[in-house]
């Protein structure tokens, strides 16, 4: 009597959506024979998804929709019954819908989208939901949905100018078509409600609508009619930009146009008679006329032209500037400030560094429009303390004029070097050590520390202090002067060697030191401590090579110079010896025309002075020949006395020469 299950039993087959699913059945029962009725439910399980009907839903939704409009959706359905059948739905996260899940009177559920926050399209032109149908199973079974929403554009933004009001400038004598401005306005819509067309306001003048012309698409505005600047100098055009929605966008600007002047008109004279006609006997100073110039040009244009007649003038004549050394480079330390009452070209100033050191290019360099004067790189007042430059200011007049501005730079000091010991030398291999006699008394100077600082003024005051000692009690340091002394008597006990380390500090802000050590024995005698130093190998000094070298070179040069004396007096011996046989030579010889002449030359005898150049010439018997004189090659009066004597009167020439009968000698 087991009842089995012949096949496969599937509930939605049987009964679809009929709840509960039941089968009628009857069984006989034999001997007895019986008869019973039987029936079989067929209970539900969850083996089948929620369905949609296509995989993707599109809607197209207006950006000019209010918040709170509904939009259904499709249902899913699911043939499971009961608690495995469709129960709700969900929305992805989004900032504008929400979900709200109904419920229809058989039961089934249903969904529709809630407009919560109004739609931009500007903003976000598309939008991308997944709706989600979940069934009450477990787990649970379930089905998506692919939700596009277009957003459909509303004419909902004006247009909008880039800038509301443009500047321009505009030659009076500018050609017709000359571009004056180019305005620019966008629309966030799109199609018709985005496309803009520019166009004068309506308020807008004629006047301006025949002087200008505005492209209603590009919105460019050009030169339309001729523009004067005697009539207008300005010009304040209202222009709208509009798009072409149904109900059109409206937006304004204003574009000033400013006219420049050009020197297109030429002065007018007017002549005011004030005394016509003038009688002959009006007195000088009458007034005649009275004359007035009038142009119609503006500024430069109308004046009558300047001259170039003044040149720069510099609020001061010197600038003194200090500088802190170590400074950082490229730093501008002065402005030098100058006028030029000239107009136009004429006082345009330039500043230019006059470079009388090839070095300062390297150091200075200064702006030449503004006068701005800069330092390039780190100065050292141990370097260099001063820098004397000049400045030329110069305007742009045809010539130029120009005028000169001292700049002294000083460098001030900083504390930045430390004192630097002289000795006893702190970078040596050899042993300097100092001796002082046993039973020395107190007050004694032994040696001195000496030292340098590279500041200057109060970073350069060095001040010593005894910082280390073998004995503390019996040597003092003197504080400013570096001098060490015995601070009480030697006695026999005292240690035969002493090392004094002192610190050496100078007054700058902040405080550099160094320190320097000295060696001191306790002597009787020089010789006992050179016997202690004969293990110390002597340190090979360079410089006494360089001293070997500069003996050499003395010993050379002076070789040099006694041989150029004895020369020089050689020769002159001989010049002496050759002079004294040429007069000596033979004087019976009678007189003769002068045959090839011997020159001596008297400015090297020591005769006459170098400025008066003259040569003798003299026969073989030179006590009895004519002194015979030539003009001399520079002038000077004893030379034109020569001249005179020479061209003059022949009588007293033949005088003279008879006096001149004999050669003085060189001791005469």
């Amino acid at each position: 009597g087991a009842l089995l299950v012949n096949e496969r039993i599937d509930r939605e087959e049987l009964c679809g959506a009929l709840s509960p699913c039941s089968l009628s059945f009857e069984i006989v029962v034999e001997n007895p024979l019986e008869l019973y009725s039987g029936t079989v439910e067929i209970q539900d399980i969850n083996d089948n998804d929620p369905v949609f009907p296509s995989s993707q839903a599109r809607l197209e939704i207006s950006e000019s929709v209010a918040a709170g409009a509904r939009f259904p959706l499709e249902s899913a359905q699911d043939p499971d019954v009961g608690i495995n059948s469709l129960q709700t739905y969900q929305l992805s996260a989004n900032p504008n819908f929400a979900l709200d899940v109904q419920t229809r009177v058989d039961g089934s559920k249903y969904a529709e989208l809630v407009l919560e926050k109004e739609l931009d399209r500007e903003e976000q032109r598309e939008l991308n939901l997944v709706l989600t149908a979940l069934d009450g199973g477990s787990p649970p079974r379930s089905a998506h949905l692919q939700i596009h929403i277009d957003v459909i554009d509303a004419n909902d933004n004006a247009p909008v100018f880039n800038q509301s009001t443009y500047k321009a400038s505009v030659r009076e004598n500018t050609p017709s078509g000359t571009l004056v401005a180019r305005i620019s306005a966008y629309d966030l819509d799109d199609g018709p409600n985005g496309d803009i067309v520019y166009s004068f306001s309506s308020h807008t003048p004629a006047k301006v609508r025949e002087l200008f012309a505005l492209d209603s698409a590009t919105g460019e505005l050009r030169v339309k009619g001729q523009l004067d600047y005697e009539e207008t100098k300005l010009y304040e055009i209202y222009l709208q930009a509009k798009d072409k929605g149904a109900v059109p966008g409206v937006a304004h600007c204003k574009v000033l146009v400013e006219v420049v002047d050009v020197n297109d008109n030429a002065p007018e004279v007017t002549v005011t008679s004030v005394y016509s006609p003038v009688p002959e006997d009006a007195a000088p100073g009458t007034v005649v006329a009275l004359l007035s110039v009038t142009d119609l040009d503006s500024h430069d244009n109308g004046l009558v032209s300047d001259v170039n007649d003044n040149a720069p003038k510099a609020s001061q004549d010197s600038y003194d500037v200090y500088i802190p050394e170590n400074n950082m480079p490229g730093i501008p330390i002065l402005n030098v400030s100058a006028t030029d009452p000239d107009l136009g070209r004429n006082a345009h100033l330039s500043y230019t560094l006059l470079q009388g050191d090839t070095t300062f290019g390297h150091l200075f360099s200064i702006n030449q429009d503004n006068g701005t004067l800069y330092l390039l790189t780190s100065l050292d007042h141990e370097d260099q303390v001063e820098f004397s430059m000049m400045v030329q200011v110069q305007d742009g007049g045809l010539p130029p004029l120009a005028t000169n501005v001292s700049v002294s730079v000083f460098v001030t000091d900083l504390n930045d070097n430390a004192p630097t010991v002289l000795y006893p030398h702190p970078n040596t291999t050899a042993t300097y050590t100092d001796v002082v006699a046993p039973g020395t008394p107190a007050g004694h100077m032994v040696t001195k520390v000496v030292a340098v600082d590279a500041d200057a003024g109060y970073n350069a005051w060095i001040s010593y202090t005894l910082l280390q000692a073998t004995d503390p009690s019996l040597f003092s340091v003197g504080l400013h002067n570096g001098e060490i002394f015995t601070a009480r008597q030697l006695r026999e006990d005292d240690a035969p060697e002493h090392t004094l380390v002192i610190l050496l500090k100078d007054h700058g802000e902040p405080v550099l030191s160094t320190s320097a050590t000295v060696s001191i024995s306790v002597a009787e005698m020089v010789k006992e401590v050179l016997t202690d130093l004969t293990d110390v190998a002597p340190a090979n000094d360079p410089r006494r090579h360089v001293t070997f070298y500069l003996i050499l070179a003395v010993i050379l040069v002076s070789a040099a110079f006694f041989i150029t004396m004895l020369s020089v007096g050689i020769f002159k011996c001989y010049k002496w010896r050759q002079s004294k046989e040429l007069c000596n030579s033979s004087r019976s010889t009678t007189y003769r025309t002068p045959g090839p002449f011997q020159h001596i030359d008297a400015v090297r005898g020591g005769f006459t002075p170098p400025s008066f150049y003259h040569q003798v010439y003299l026969t073989t018997d030179s006590r009895q020949s004519d002194l015979l004189c030539k003009k001399p090659f520079t002038s000077s009066p004893l030379g034109s006395r020569q001249g005179t004597i020479r061209n003059g009167e022949p009588g007293l020439y033949h005088q003279i020469v008879g006096t001149a009968s004999r050669l003085p000698t060189p001791a005469e």
